[in-house]
Protein backbone atom coordinates (compact mmCIF):
# COMPACT_ATOMS: atom_id res chain seq x y z
CA UNK A 1 0.00 0.00 0.00
CA UNK A 2 1.22 3.48 -0.78
CA UNK A 3 0.18 6.55 1.15
CA UNK A 4 1.46 9.94 2.25
CA UNK A 5 3.35 8.28 5.12
CA UNK A 6 6.53 6.30 4.65
CA UNK A 7 4.87 3.14 5.99
CA UNK A 8 2.10 1.93 8.25
CA UNK A 9 2.03 -0.29 11.31
CA UNK A 10 -0.65 -2.22 13.20
CA UNK A 11 -0.55 -2.70 16.95
CA UNK A 12 -2.94 -4.36 19.39
CA UNK A 13 -3.77 -4.11 23.05
CA UNK A 14 -5.35 -6.94 25.01
CA UNK A 15 -8.95 -5.88 24.26
CA UNK A 16 -9.48 -8.26 21.33
CA UNK A 17 -6.23 -9.81 20.18
CA UNK A 18 -7.99 -12.49 18.12
CA UNK A 19 -9.67 -9.87 15.92
CA UNK A 20 -6.43 -7.86 15.71
CA UNK A 21 -4.61 -10.96 14.47
CA UNK A 22 -7.35 -11.61 11.89
CA UNK A 23 -7.11 -8.02 10.62
CA UNK A 24 -3.32 -8.37 10.45
CA UNK A 25 -3.67 -11.53 8.37
CA UNK A 26 -6.20 -9.89 6.04
CA UNK A 27 -3.74 -7.06 5.37
CA UNK A 28 -0.68 -9.33 5.17
CA UNK A 29 1.00 -7.13 7.75
CA UNK A 30 2.33 -8.61 11.02
CA UNK A 31 1.26 -6.99 14.27
CA UNK A 32 3.83 -4.53 15.58
CA UNK A 33 6.01 -5.44 18.54
CA UNK A 34 4.34 -4.17 21.70
CA UNK A 35 4.60 -5.43 25.26
CA UNK A 36 1.30 -4.67 27.04
CA UNK A 37 1.29 -5.79 30.66
CA UNK A 38 0.85 -4.53 34.23
CA UNK A 39 3.10 -3.50 37.06
CA UNK A 40 2.58 -5.40 40.31
CA UNK A 41 0.37 -2.58 41.66
CA UNK A 42 -2.01 -2.85 38.70
CA UNK A 43 -0.73 0.10 36.65
CA UNK A 44 -0.48 -0.58 32.92
CA UNK A 45 3.01 -0.85 31.43
CA UNK A 46 3.52 -0.37 27.69
CA UNK A 47 6.68 -1.09 25.73
CA UNK A 48 6.81 -0.43 21.96
CA UNK A 49 9.47 -2.69 20.45
CA UNK A 50 10.00 -1.05 17.06
CA UNK A 51 10.34 2.39 15.49
CA UNK A 52 7.12 4.17 14.49
CA UNK A 53 8.71 7.47 13.47
CA UNK A 54 6.76 8.98 10.58
CA UNK A 55 4.49 5.93 10.26
CA UNK A 56 0.71 5.76 9.96
CA UNK A 57 -0.08 3.77 13.11
CA UNK A 58 -3.28 1.75 13.73
CA UNK A 59 -3.96 0.57 17.29
CA UNK A 60 -6.70 -2.08 17.49
CA UNK A 61 -8.44 -2.15 20.85
CA UNK A 62 -12.05 -2.85 21.85
CA UNK A 63 -12.88 -1.04 25.08
CA UNK A 64 -14.94 -3.93 26.43
CA UNK A 65 -14.66 -5.76 29.77
CA UNK A 66 -12.43 -4.95 31.61
CA UNK A 67 -13.47 -1.57 30.21
CA UNK A 68 -11.22 0.69 32.26
CA UNK A 69 -8.11 -1.44 31.73
CA UNK A 70 -8.68 -1.64 27.98
CA UNK A 71 -9.38 2.09 27.70
CA UNK A 72 -6.20 2.95 29.64
CA UNK A 73 -4.17 0.52 27.53
CA UNK A 74 -5.34 2.30 24.40
CA UNK A 75 -4.65 5.77 25.79
CA UNK A 76 -1.18 4.85 27.07
CA UNK A 77 -0.28 3.15 23.78
CA UNK A 78 -1.31 6.28 21.88
CA UNK A 79 0.72 8.46 24.22
CA UNK A 80 3.74 6.24 23.60
CA UNK A 81 3.22 6.48 19.82
CA UNK A 82 2.87 10.26 19.97
CA UNK A 83 6.10 10.62 21.97
CA UNK A 84 7.81 8.26 19.49
CA UNK A 85 6.96 10.66 16.61
CA UNK A 86 4.36 8.52 14.82
CA UNK A 87 3.13 10.31 11.71
CA UNK A 88 -0.57 9.69 12.45
CA UNK A 89 -2.27 7.71 15.20
CA UNK A 90 -5.50 5.87 14.33
CA UNK A 91 -7.53 4.39 17.19
CA UNK A 92 -9.35 1.33 15.79
CA UNK A 93 -12.09 0.68 18.36
CA UNK A 94 -14.45 -2.10 17.17
CA UNK A 95 -16.52 -1.66 20.35
CA UNK A 96 -16.69 1.82 21.89
CA UNK A 97 -17.18 1.46 25.63
CA UNK A 98 -19.05 4.05 27.71
CA UNK A 99 -21.11 4.86 24.60
CA UNK A 100 -24.51 4.27 26.23
CA UNK A 101 -24.30 7.42 28.35
CA UNK A 102 -24.60 9.83 25.43
CA UNK A 103 -27.00 12.38 26.93
CA UNK A 104 -28.32 13.55 30.29
CA UNK A 105 -31.39 11.36 30.70
CA UNK A 106 -31.94 12.75 34.18
CA UNK A 107 -30.48 15.49 36.34
CA UNK A 108 -26.75 15.29 37.11
CA UNK A 109 -26.04 12.47 34.64
CA UNK A 110 -22.54 12.38 33.10
CA UNK A 111 -22.07 12.15 29.35
CA UNK A 112 -19.37 9.52 29.27
CA UNK A 113 -19.44 9.04 25.49
CA UNK A 114 -18.19 12.64 25.13
CA UNK A 115 -15.75 12.29 28.03
CA UNK A 116 -14.09 9.25 26.44
CA UNK A 117 -13.94 11.05 23.07
CA UNK A 118 -12.05 13.90 24.77
CA UNK A 119 -9.72 11.48 26.58
CA UNK A 120 -8.86 9.68 23.32
CA UNK A 121 -8.14 12.94 21.52
CA UNK A 122 -5.94 14.30 24.31
CA UNK A 123 -4.09 10.96 24.42
CA UNK A 124 -3.03 11.42 20.81
CA UNK A 125 -5.69 9.99 18.49
CA UNK A 126 -5.74 11.68 15.06
CA UNK A 127 -8.57 9.48 13.78
CA UNK A 128 -11.07 6.98 15.19
CA UNK A 129 -12.38 3.93 13.33
CA UNK A 130 -15.27 2.23 15.10
CA UNK A 131 -18.40 0.19 14.43
CA UNK A 132 -22.06 0.66 15.39
CA UNK A 133 -21.87 3.32 18.05
CA UNK A 134 -24.79 3.16 20.48
CA UNK A 135 -26.00 6.43 18.96
CA UNK A 136 -24.74 7.75 15.62
CA UNK A 137 -24.49 11.30 16.97
CA UNK A 138 -21.55 10.24 19.17
CA UNK A 139 -19.47 10.91 16.04
CA UNK A 140 -20.11 14.59 16.73
CA UNK A 141 -18.34 14.33 20.09
CA UNK A 142 -15.04 13.99 18.23
CA UNK A 143 -13.18 16.92 16.72
CA UNK A 144 -11.07 14.51 14.66
CA UNK A 145 -12.07 12.35 11.64
CA UNK A 146 -14.26 9.42 12.66
CA UNK A 147 -15.10 6.47 10.42
CA UNK A 148 -18.31 4.88 11.69
CA UNK A 149 -18.58 1.41 10.16
CA UNK A 150 -21.88 -0.48 9.92
CA UNK A 151 -22.37 -4.05 11.08
CA UNK A 152 -25.87 -4.47 9.64
CA UNK A 153 -24.73 -5.31 6.06
CA UNK A 154 -22.67 -8.21 7.45
CA UNK A 155 -25.71 -9.52 9.33
CA UNK A 156 -27.90 -9.06 6.23
CA UNK A 157 -25.50 -11.20 4.17
CA UNK A 158 -25.69 -13.94 6.80
CA UNK A 159 -29.48 -13.97 7.10
CA UNK A 160 -29.98 -13.72 3.33
CA UNK A 161 -28.89 -17.36 3.20
CA UNK A 162 -31.61 -18.21 5.76
CA UNK A 163 -34.41 -16.10 4.25
CA UNK A 164 -38.06 -17.18 4.35
CA UNK A 165 -41.26 -15.81 2.80
CA UNK A 166 -42.64 -15.17 6.30
CA UNK A 167 -39.67 -13.13 7.53
CA UNK A 168 -40.21 -10.13 9.83
CA UNK A 169 -37.41 -7.96 11.23
CA UNK A 170 -38.18 -6.85 14.78
CA UNK A 171 -36.80 -3.88 16.69
CA UNK A 172 -36.66 -4.71 20.42
CA UNK A 173 -37.28 -1.04 21.28
CA UNK A 174 -37.83 2.35 19.63
CA UNK A 175 -34.08 3.05 19.60
CA UNK A 176 -33.36 0.26 17.10
CA UNK A 177 -36.09 1.06 14.57
CA UNK A 178 -33.67 2.53 11.99
CA UNK A 179 -31.39 -0.49 12.40
CA UNK A 180 -34.37 -2.80 11.81
CA UNK A 181 -35.36 -0.85 8.68
CA UNK A 182 -31.79 -1.01 7.35
CA UNK A 183 -31.89 -4.78 7.71
CA UNK A 184 -35.44 -5.27 6.46
CA UNK A 185 -35.05 -3.32 3.21
CA UNK A 186 -32.38 -5.50 1.52
CA UNK A 187 -34.14 -8.64 2.76
CA UNK A 188 -37.51 -7.45 1.41
CA UNK A 189 -39.17 -7.97 4.79
CA UNK A 190 -41.58 -5.89 6.89
CA UNK A 191 -40.66 -4.68 10.37
CA UNK A 192 -42.30 -4.86 13.77
CA UNK A 193 -41.52 -2.78 16.86
CA UNK A 194 -41.64 -3.78 20.50
CA UNK A 195 -42.80 -1.04 22.83
CA UNK A 196 -40.97 -1.38 26.13
CA UNK A 197 -40.22 0.67 29.20
CA UNK A 198 -37.10 0.55 31.34
CA UNK A 199 -37.95 1.18 35.02
CA UNK A 200 -34.25 1.06 35.95
CA UNK A 201 -30.91 0.29 34.22
CA UNK A 202 -30.57 -3.24 32.76
CA UNK A 203 -34.30 -3.95 33.40
CA UNK A 204 -36.93 -3.81 30.65
CA UNK A 205 -40.66 -4.60 30.47
CA UNK A 206 -42.64 -5.36 27.30
CA UNK A 207 -45.68 -3.13 26.85
CA UNK A 208 -46.93 -3.85 23.33
CA UNK A 209 -45.92 -5.25 19.90
CA UNK A 210 -46.53 -3.04 16.87
CA UNK A 211 -46.82 -5.05 13.66
CA UNK A 212 -47.92 -8.50 12.46
CA UNK A 213 -45.71 -11.25 13.88
CA UNK A 214 -48.21 -14.13 14.22
CA UNK A 215 -47.02 -17.16 12.27
CA UNK A 216 -43.87 -15.30 11.16
CA UNK A 217 -40.16 -16.06 11.30
CA UNK A 218 -38.86 -13.18 13.41
CA UNK A 219 -35.33 -11.77 13.58
CA UNK A 220 -34.61 -9.37 16.43
CA UNK A 221 -31.80 -6.87 15.81
CA UNK A 222 -29.99 -4.60 18.26
CA UNK A 223 -26.62 -2.88 18.47
CA UNK A 224 -25.53 -4.79 21.58
CA UNK A 225 -26.58 -7.49 24.02
CA UNK A 226 -25.43 -6.76 27.56
CA UNK A 227 -27.38 -8.55 30.29
CA UNK A 228 -29.74 -9.84 27.54
CA UNK A 229 -32.89 -8.79 29.42
CA UNK A 230 -34.30 -6.72 26.54
CA UNK A 231 -33.60 -9.22 23.76
CA UNK A 232 -34.82 -12.24 25.77
CA UNK A 233 -38.00 -10.53 26.98
CA UNK A 234 -38.68 -9.50 23.40
CA UNK A 235 -38.09 -13.02 22.06
CA UNK A 236 -40.33 -14.59 24.68
CA UNK A 237 -43.07 -12.04 24.01
CA UNK A 238 -42.90 -12.71 20.26
CA UNK A 239 -43.18 -16.46 20.80
CA UNK A 240 -46.05 -16.08 23.28
CA UNK A 241 -47.94 -13.95 20.77
CA UNK A 242 -47.69 -16.42 17.92
CA UNK A 243 -44.32 -16.06 16.20
CA UNK A 244 -43.31 -19.22 14.34
CA UNK A 245 -39.60 -18.83 15.15
CA UNK A 246 -37.36 -16.24 16.78
CA UNK A 247 -33.73 -15.57 16.04
CA UNK A 248 -31.69 -12.58 17.15
CA UNK A 249 -28.58 -10.68 16.14
CA UNK A 250 -26.42 -7.85 17.42
CA UNK A 251 -23.11 -6.27 16.55
CA UNK A 252 -21.63 -6.32 20.05
CA UNK A 253 -21.94 -9.30 22.40
CA UNK A 254 -21.18 -7.65 25.75
CA UNK A 255 -22.76 -10.60 27.62
CA UNK A 256 -22.43 -9.50 31.23
CA UNK A 257 -24.14 -10.77 34.38
CA UNK A 258 -26.92 -13.32 33.70
CA UNK A 259 -26.80 -12.93 29.90
CA UNK A 260 -25.76 -16.48 29.02
CA UNK A 261 -28.35 -18.12 31.29
CA UNK A 262 -31.09 -15.83 29.98
CA UNK A 263 -30.31 -16.52 26.33
CA UNK A 264 -30.04 -20.26 26.94
CA UNK A 265 -33.47 -20.31 28.64
CA UNK A 266 -35.17 -17.95 26.17
CA UNK A 267 -37.20 -18.54 22.99
CA UNK A 268 -34.21 -17.45 20.87
CA UNK A 269 -33.24 -20.29 18.53
CA UNK A 270 -30.03 -18.66 17.26
CA UNK A 271 -28.10 -15.62 18.48
CA UNK A 272 -25.72 -14.07 15.92
CA UNK A 273 -22.91 -11.69 16.97
CA UNK A 274 -20.06 -9.96 15.22
CA UNK A 275 -16.68 -10.40 16.87
CA UNK A 276 -16.11 -6.75 17.81
CA UNK A 277 -15.94 -8.18 21.33
CA UNK A 278 -14.29 -11.55 21.77
CA UNK A 279 -16.68 -14.13 23.22
CA UNK A 280 -14.57 -16.23 25.60
CA UNK A 281 -14.74 -20.01 25.35
CA UNK A 282 -16.57 -20.33 28.67
CA UNK A 283 -19.41 -18.14 27.38
CA UNK A 284 -19.90 -19.90 24.05
CA UNK A 285 -23.13 -21.89 23.81
CA UNK A 286 -24.74 -23.83 20.96
CA UNK A 287 -27.13 -20.97 20.19
CA UNK A 288 -24.27 -18.58 19.32
CA UNK A 289 -22.96 -17.85 15.84
CA UNK A 290 -20.04 -15.40 15.65
CA UNK A 291 -19.08 -13.66 12.38
CA UNK A 292 -15.74 -11.92 11.91
CA UNK A 293 -15.54 -8.21 11.09
CA UNK A 294 -11.85 -8.50 10.19
CA UNK A 295 -12.42 -8.10 6.40
CA UNK A 296 -14.31 -4.81 6.76
CA UNK A 297 -11.84 -3.35 9.27
CA UNK A 298 -8.87 -4.45 7.16
CA UNK A 299 -10.34 -2.86 4.03
CA UNK A 300 -11.13 0.33 5.96
CA UNK A 301 -7.54 0.53 7.22
CA UNK A 302 -6.28 0.01 3.67
CA UNK A 303 -8.53 2.77 2.34
CA UNK A 304 -7.63 5.21 5.10
CA UNK A 305 -3.93 4.65 4.50
CA UNK A 306 -4.24 5.08 0.72
CA UNK A 307 -6.62 8.07 1.06
CA UNK A 308 -9.52 6.27 -0.62
CA UNK A 309 -13.14 6.86 0.43
CA UNK A 310 -14.63 4.51 3.03
CA UNK A 311 -18.31 5.22 2.35
CA UNK A 312 -18.50 3.03 -0.83
CA UNK A 313 -18.10 0.00 1.45
CA UNK A 314 -21.67 0.61 2.66
CA UNK A 315 -23.36 2.23 -0.35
Amino acid sequence: MNGTFKDYAIFAGNGNRTLAQQISEQLGKPLGAADVKKFSDGEIAIGIGESVRGKDVYIIQSTSDPVNDNLMELCIMMDAMKRASAGRINAVIPYYGYGRQDRTAKARDPITARLVADILTVSGADRVITMDLHAAQIQGFFNIPTDHLKGTPILVDYFREHNSPDLVIVSPDHGSVKRARDMAQPLGAPIAIIDKRRPRPNVSEIMNIIGDIEGKDCILIDDMVDTAGTICNAANALKERGAKSVRACATHGVLSGPAIERIQASAIEEMVFLNTIEVPEEKMIDKFTVISVAPIFAETIRRVYTNEPVSPLFD
